[in-house]
């Protein structure tokens, strides 16, 4: 009873979202402890808590932000994004230049004191969402002013063209997030096409200038070939076959041994062959489908622009880089890297996943004058 009236009075917003995340987050624990086992045995002796306590200090600190961020009036984000836009640029060069290498990437930017890395391109999209949701929502009054659009479209190729020099995937799913967004913000279609070409030329130039030009066309042209499957790919398959419908039960994978990244890239494929697609495939992809159309019913819901748009691109976000991920582990996409959000042992990411879906639940408690904007 004292923890319903907890849940009751300090839980706001769309409460399903709350039961989605929460799920999410306990089959995080189960399937990330299990499928460190290996990597934990070559690295730390066997010691498989350390890779529990970590992930779980990780994803339970992302919880706090999606606790404290759906408590803050959303419009306050409105003016934190555009600060988190500008200060994403030298976090993304930095990353670039002077960034730590993993992969032959350089993403992540060391922390001075508590030496943790993060990736900028969390800080990117999540600003760049919010500031283009922002703009959107200007729009809808000054619908005669070319002005905005060309700003729209100056930061969607800046920041997508400074991601791609070391993240493919990523620019990629931001630029199509960024695409639907203004589709849905009733942009006109010669601007969507000037957005598009935009994305095109700066984020090509980015592509052959930066560091993964080599990687990803090597990727897509082992997807194309139907004679060969990825080494990644074909490890996978094996995992879900092994999981069939009712899985090998928790702990069991086999997979993990062999397959690389089984707790971040791909555990969607350690989730179906531990669980089965009846208890774990298809209930993952229903908690997506079931967080996007939550989120995009903020659309429908509320009566300003800004707060539908923010929890759109948002959801849009989280669920494109799920699908991503879970296409890549059943082989309908090039590899690409993407964790499941939510779901994969990862280190900052998983605070930004906290914060963008702590800023959806702010939007469904519909608490904002949009006149401040």
């Amino acid at each position: 009873m004292v923890l319903r009236d907890w849940i009751r009075t300090h839980l706001k917003g769309d409460r399903q979202i709350w039961w989605i995340v929460l799920y999410l987050s306990i089959m995080s624990v189960l399937v990330v402890y299990s499928a460190t086992g290996t990597k934990a045995f070559r690295e730390l002796d066997g010691n498989t808590e350390i890779f529990l306590l970590k992930h779980g200090s990780l994803l339970m600190l992302g919880l706090v932000c999606t606790y404290f961020a759906h408590k803050i009036n959303y419009i306050y984000y409105a003016r934190l994004a555009k600060f988190g836009l500008w200060l994403s640029i030298p976090l993304l060069l930095w990353a670039f230049f002077k960034g730590s290498t993993l992969n032959d990437a350089s993403r992540w930017v060391t922390i001075p004191i508590i030496n943790q890395t993060f990736q900028p391109s969390d800080l990117a999209k999540l600003a760049l969402i919010s500031s283009l949701a922002a703009m959107l929502a200007k729009r809808q009054r000054f619908m005669s002013d070319p002005s905005v659009l060309i700003n729209m479209i100056f930061w969607i190729a800046l920041i997508c063209s400074l991601i791609v020099l070391s993240n493919t995937s990523t620019a990629l799913l931001l630029g199509a997030t960024c695409f639907l967004l203004m589709y849905i913000g009733r942009v006109p279609v010669r601007y969507l096409a000037i957005m598009v070409g935009a994305c095109i030329v700066f984020g090509s130039i980015g592509l052959y200038l930066g560091q993964r030009f080599g990687t990803a066309t090597n990727r897509i042209k082992s997807f194309m070939d139907s004679d060969k499957v990825v080494y990644q790919v074909e490890q996978s398959y094996i995992a879900l076959a092994n999981g069939g419908l009712v899985g090998q039960g928790p702990g069991n994978s086999h997979q993990r041994n062999t397959l690389p990244n089984p707790f971040s890239d791909f555990i969607y494929a350690i989730i179906v062959e531990e669980y089965g697609l009846l208890m774990g495939g298809i209930p993952v992809v229903l908690a997506y489908i079931w967080f996007l159309w939550r989120g995009i019913k903020a659309i429908q819901k509320t009566t300003r622009p800004f707060g539908g748009l923010l929890s759109a691109g948002l959801t849009f976000s989280i669920v494109f880089q799920a699908f991503a991920s879970i296409c890549v582990a059943i082989g309908l996409a090039p590899v690409t890297g993407q964790p499941l959000p939510l779901l994969s042992m990862g280190g900052t990411s998983l605070i930004f996943t906290g914060l963008a879906i702590g800023i959806v639940l702010s939007v469904s408690r519909d608490e904002v004058d949009e006149s401040k904007i």
